[in-house]
């Protein structure tokens, strides 16, 4: 989860707890207070009543068996009864409870109080009915729960926007100064315009750790060159004078022999200098990624170079790509790829086997699969493939192990996924898979 939900998410659990506690209280609050304010209207009224009491009154009250004495909404009523002086006086107590008025059970709140009018004792109850409170409760409870939801989306909304708004440079810094970085000496080290103090220390540490990632690239880049003119140079004198003996008369063939032992050993040296070199400088990104490849043409390059070893081994190649795809990249390197690819399936494989190569679609992208007839390799093989140096079968002493790790390379430069299965006896098939 990002960062600003996480904190809209926080300010909005907050704001629900706050508003939640604040709402029970005031129900609390509301529900004390309306009693309060009930007990006093029934103190009240007792107190003019019994101010305003006549015999006749009281004749008429006491008259009255059940709640007839109640107002029209049957919100209020007062009952009257006279006591012996022998009862047990109540000076004044309030009760809350249920009363049926013409078969309607309602709950009242109730005054209870015994008071002495011309030498004898009467019991004056007085009651006021407590459904407006649960109505205002109701309306109350409502109301908050109303500003409890539109405060939640409000404040969610107005958060999402803010946290928008406040990462919006953090997110600038990730998006220019380390997705779209693939050349540390390219990196732009303008500083991103923001108000933070946080982001500005990010983006001034970014700048600093590119800055030294920078200086050892060139460092390697140097190195690169170094190596490829000290080494490379020496060999190519060495196979200039060794060809120069060869081309001496007087050399017996157990020399020639020899010679020809040197000349391949230099020149099986140089191709591993040159696999290196081209590793690292394709893992250090030294290639451009302009160029508008085609698999399918591609692939119909490769199969033209490579006919002759199909010829050699009385291999049959399948083509059979329904669909062409284009992607931006460095030709040059996807040749090389699919080169050694395709050459490992005809080097590996079986006397009159073929190679098939096919596209498929699938919900990864468009996939193109290489399989072969050949010899296969074992679970081991398989895990350890594009490990440098690593050779897929020990018997073939012209290879140097590091063709897999060459296509890793140039895949990954691509973002290009590929896959390899396999079984001893049975073949082994390729995929490669192009990001959508």
């Amino acid at each position: 989860m990002k960062l600003q939900f996480k904190l809209a998410l926080y300010n909005t659990l907050t704001k629900i707890a706050i508003i939640t506690v604040l709402g029970i209280l005031i129900l609390v609050s509301i529900n004390h207070i309306s009693i309060n304010h009930i007990q006093n209207r029934l103190l009240q009224k007792k107190i003019r009543l019994i101010a305003n009491l006549s015999n006749v009154e009281i004749n008429d009250l006491l008259l009255q068996k059940t709640f007839t004495d109640y107002n029209l909404l049957r919100e209020e009523y007062i009952i009257l009864k006279e006591i012996k002086k022998t009862d047990h006086p109540i000076k004044q107590k309030f009760l809350r409870e249920l009363r049926s008025i013409e078969g309607n059970q309602e709950e009242f709140q109730i005054l209870i109080t015994d008071f002495n009018y011309e030498g004898k004792s009467y019991r004056l109850e007085l009651g006021e009915t407590m459904s407006t409170l649960a109505q205002l409760e109701h309306t109350i409870s409502m109301f908050t729960f109303g500003i409890l939801i539109a405060a939640v989306i409000l404040t969610l909304i107005i958060d999402l926007s803010f946290m928008q708004f406040l990462l919006g440079p953090f997110y600038q810094i990730i998006d220019q100064k380390l997705n779209k970085v693939n050349d540390p000496i390219n990196f732009n080290y303008h500083p991103v315009k923001t108000s933070t103090d946080d982001f500005k220390i990010l983006d001034q540490s970014i700048s600093v750790l590119m800055n030294k990632i920078a200086t050892l690239f060139l460092t390697e880049k140097e190195f690169i060159a170094n190596v490829s003119h000290e080494l490379l140079t020496p060999i190519s004198i060495l196979n200039t004078r060794l060809e120069n003996l060869l081309n001496d008369e007087q050399l017996s063939p157990e020399g020639e022999n020899k010679l020809f032992a040197c000349l391949k050993t230099l020149n099986r040296l140089k191709a591993i200098i040159n696999s290196l070199l081209l590793i690292s400088k394709v893992e250090n990104h030294q290639y451009g990624k302009t160029d508008t490849i085609s698999v399918k043409h591609t692939v119909e390059e490769v199969h033209e170079e490579l006919e002759h070893r199909l010829l050699m081994m009385k291999l049959k190649m399948h083509i059979n790509l329904t669909e062409d795809y284009s992607f931006t990249g460095n030709k040059s390197l996807f040749h090389t790829l699919l080169m050694n690819l395709i050459n490992n399936a005809i080097k590996y494989n079986k006397p009159s086997g073929s190679v098939d190569i096919y596209s498929e679609s699938s919900v990864e992208g468009y996939t193109l699969v290489i399989a072969d007839t050949g010899l296969g390799m074992n679970p081991k093989l398989v895990q350890n493939a594009f490990i440098r140096f690593e050779k897929l079968q020990s018997e073939k002493e012209d290879s140097h192990g590091l063709g897999l790790a060459i296509v890793r390379s140039i895949a990954a430069f691509h973002e290009i996924k590929i896959d390899i299965t396999s079984e001893k006896g049975q073949g082994t098939q390729v995929r490669i898979v192009f990001p959508n």
